[in-house]
């Protein structure tokens, strides 16, 4: 299979593909005196792409339509929309563009879609215009869109702490294969987080190996550890959640983790080859009825 470039130019139109993302990892340290969570969290990229389509606007200075299987609010409350606002109205240069977001990754996932269209968007503009905005410039103005944007400026890998928005590349390679198990859940961010109730003795009984882990660039230890201290939360909020859960790991296939704040969980096996996952897909279609595709990580 060719792999997939985030930039693709065909004339005047610029395709930028936008990745979405899984928490191999996900710990909670405490409520922050902004009423933020301080996060640790590993996140991946995955190569299930949104697709942003940049090219010259039709009538107005700033067009934006949405198209593609799954749903997505196509009005200013995207945030493909509110990039695109908020980077040309920082580089002082008018538009005249025209978006188009063709949604492939569903919303309320716990995949960090909609984070990776806006740093899709910013990437997208800077170059389409030759806006000439350092990187340094763009976390600046992701920071300003939400806590996981600027993971999606950077990567494939990377240790990501505070709101999520200061991100530490890790250089290890580490190649996967995942099964993703979607659902029709959709998973409130907002609400899961204030469910959450602070596990101290939890948080502190994971922070140091996985500190350890990450320092000795044994990422795949710390996958095994299978922890994400925003399940119970999620699967108080989404009762089904949880028995799907238990669904699938009754039929021995291996764990089965939850991303980010959900509703997506995923197995994960070590390596490329998608022949083990393809075969517990099946399976667990056979057996349950849930499906989801086998993808593999990033590249970039």
């Amino acid at each position: 299979m060719a792999e997939v470039q985030q930039f693709e130019r065909v004339d005047d139109i610029l395709r930028v593909h936008a990745p979405a993302k899984l928490n191999l990892s996900l710990l909670i340290a405490g409520k922050r005196p902004d009423g933020f969570h301080e996060i640790e969290t590993v996140m991946a990229k995955i190569d299930w792409y949104d697709e942003i389509r940049i090219e010259p606007a039709h009538q107005e200075d700033l067009e934006f339509f949405c198209a593609g299987p799954r749903w997505a609010p196509a009005d200013r409350t995207n945030l493909v929309y509110r990039a695109a606002e908020l980077i040309l109205r920082e580089s002082g240069r008018p538009g005249r563009v025209r978006l188009t977001l063709v949604k492939n990754i569903p919303a309320g996932s716990g995949l960090g879609s909609a984070s990776s269209d806006a740093a899709a968007t910013l990437m997208g503009l800077n170059r389409y215009l030759n806006l000439g905005l350092t990187p340094g410039r763009l976390v600046d103005l992701a920071s300003q869109l939400g806590s996981d944007v600027a993971f999606f400026l950077n990567g494939p890998l990377a240790y990501c702490t505070g709101r999520g928005e200061q991100v530490r590349e890790l250089s290890v390679d580490f190649p996967f294969t995942a099964l993703l198990i979607l659902s029709d859940v959709n998973s409130s961010t907002k609400e899961v987080y204030a469910n959450y109730r602070h596990d101290p003795d939890r948080y502190r009984q994971f922070h140091g190996p996985i500190a350890t882990l990450l320092d000795q660039n044994r990422v795949d230890l710390v996958v095994r550890m299978c922890v994400n201290m925003l399940q119970e939360s999620c699967f108080a909020l989404y009762a089904e959640l949880g028995e799907r859960k238990k669904a699938i790991e009754s039929l021995g296939v291996g764990d089965v983790r939850l991303s980010g704040s959900g509703s997506t969980m995923f197995l994960i096996s070590a390596g490329n080859d998608p022949g083990r996952l393809n075969v517990v897909r099946e399976t667990i279609a056979e057996r349950t009825g849930y499906r989801g595709p086998v993808v593999r990580n990033n590249r970039w």
